[in-house]
């Protein structure tokens, strides 16, 4: 098995008679982790076709159903560092399993929301409980595989399980909405939330606390403003123009906040980030790479959406469908890159990957006006192909920089920068929409600009991503 040898101890396959056991508990963490990680990214998406029901059931006003969808988002980026800090300090697995509580006893409160504020309120607990998972999640495979190889194969699959989330969420939101209903949308995570829980109790081993590293209360208000004004600024861009004044008040506020926060982390004993960190350029280079591919992705994701749902006319579920293609490269490629990064290293992986989205996001960009849908199937697996084979390496890059007593921060940061693509990439998108002469131009011009990001990244890549870790070159 893939995970057999490297699962808490690095050492061989165990003897025929106590594999079974053996496999099983080396694939436990990885799919204790991953499931609550599908499920956070999975509530990023799978609310926007369910949206219009519950804003008809609920009475819910334009600006309740704003905040239904974005609410979420915003807790989320906001307490990504918090929730690092917090894994640091008291430990991983203690935080991950809070936030897996947190989060799916919230969503049972979604479920059973009886008003659209109450539902709101849910929401953005269910963010915190998202904010708690995350960090940790990248922290305990880090811990749990300490074999280079199976590490990379675990941040692999991982990293894919973004790509299937946010991209099956149209899909399962439209057939569970058509079917049972949308508080079955909520209701889809109670059973993932035990069992991840049950399996994570289970199977994980205790990561260690660190009692004597104080919280910075003021650095950690001012990163939280800071990234959730950012988000909220990005999210009204994409609906006001980047040139209104909320939109250019939010960025200024979040860019002051920021300023702040790096003043405070200057000075603390136990600061939320050390900026030490941030000079190693593994670790500063594989954070924007991560901005960058998921600027890409998920804008070429919202803006295809589009294209399917209002030009063409498909379904939710012909959407999700419709999306298919660039979902089941994400998992291919994950495992492929896994496989390869031992003999190659991380950087020609992720050099190649960006190069490969960038080549299918251009080739959408070139398809020309209303092409036919055979047509979009090989850049959407493409661009699915080329973010997952490149996320394993950046994945590996940015943790494998960071000292064991921060890898909650590091992953903090990498997921953080992530959640700031993503809502670049949407805003940018949306807004390339609203302003161009007509909708394909807009969607043409997206996906230009989402190639040249990936382009970057490859470049980016070539320069920060290690040739080969040590880790790799003992193996």
């Amino acid at each position: 098995m893939a995970f057999a040898e490297s699962a808490g101890s690095g050492e061989s396959l165990p003897s025929p008679e106590c594999a079974p056991e053996s496999e099983r508990r080396s694939w436990a963490p990885l799919l204790a982790v991953c499931a609550g990680y599908f499920m956070v990214i999975l509530d990023v998406t799978v609310i926007n076709v369910a949206v219009p029901v519950i804003g008809r059931e609920l009475s819910a006003s334009l600006t309740g159903i704003q905040w239904i969808t974005d609410g979420y988002t915003l807790v989320f980026a906001g307490f990504l560092l918090t929730g690092g800090a917090l894994g640091d300090r008291l430990g991983n697995r203690r935080v991950f399993c809070s936030g897996v509580v947190v989060f799916t006893v919230s969503s049972a409160a979604c479920a059973l929301a009886p008003s659209a504020p109450f539902l709101v309120v849910a929401r953005l607990v269910e963010g915190l409980g998202a904010a708690l998972i995350v960090p940790g999640s990248l922290a305990l495979l880090q811990q749990a595989y300490p074999a280079p190889t199976a590490r990379s194969r675990a941040f692999g699959l991982w990293g894919s399980m973004a790509g299937i989330a946010a991209s099956a969420g149209p899909l399962l939101g439209g057939l569970l909405v058509s079917t049972v209903g949308w508080r079955w949308v909520f209701l889809i995570n109670l059973p993932v939330g035990v069992a991840c829980l049950v399996l994570t109790l289970r199977y994980v081993a205790r990561s260690p606390r660190r009692a004597d590293r104080a919280l910075d209360w003021p650095a950690q208000c001012a990163v939280v403003a800071a990234v959730a004004l950012l988000t909220a600024a990005l999210n009204e861009a994409g609906r006001r123009g980047w040139s209104d004044p909320a939109v250019l008040a939010g960025v200024g506020l979040a860019v002051s906040a920021t300023a702040a926060f790096a003043m405070r982390e200057r000075l603390a004993r136990s600061p939320v980030l050390p900026l030490s960190l941030l000079r190693s350029r593994a670790m500063s280079g594989g954070a924007v790479i991560g901005l960058l591919f998921n600027f890409g992705f998920y804008g070429m994701v919202f803006t295809a959406s589009l294209e399917f749902q209002h030009q063409r006319g498909y379904s939710a579920l012909g959407t999700g469908l419709a999306l298919f293609p660039a979902v089941a490269m994400t998992m291919f490629a994950s495992v492929l890159s896994g496989r390869l990064t031992r003999r190659t290293g991380d950087r020609p992986l992720v050099v190649s990957g960006m190069l490969l989205a960038a080549l299918g996001l251009a080739g959408w960009a070139a398809a020309g006006a209303d092409p036919a849908y055979p047509l979009l199937v090989a850049p959407m697996m493409a661009a699915g192909f080329g973010t997952s084979f490149a996320l394993t390496g950046s994945t590996a890059t940015v943790m494998g920089a960071a000292p064991p007593a921060y890898s909650g921060a590091a992953s903090a940061l990498f997921n953080t920068t992530r959640q700031i693509g993503s809502a670049t990439g949407v805003a940018l998108g949306g807004s390339l929409l609203a302003t161009a002469t007509d909708f394909t131009t807009g969607l043409r011009t997206s996906m230009a600009i989402g190639a040249l990001a990936y382009v970057t990244a490859a470049g980016l890549a070539w320069l920060c991503v290690p040739a080969k870790s040590e880790g790799h070159r003992a193996s």
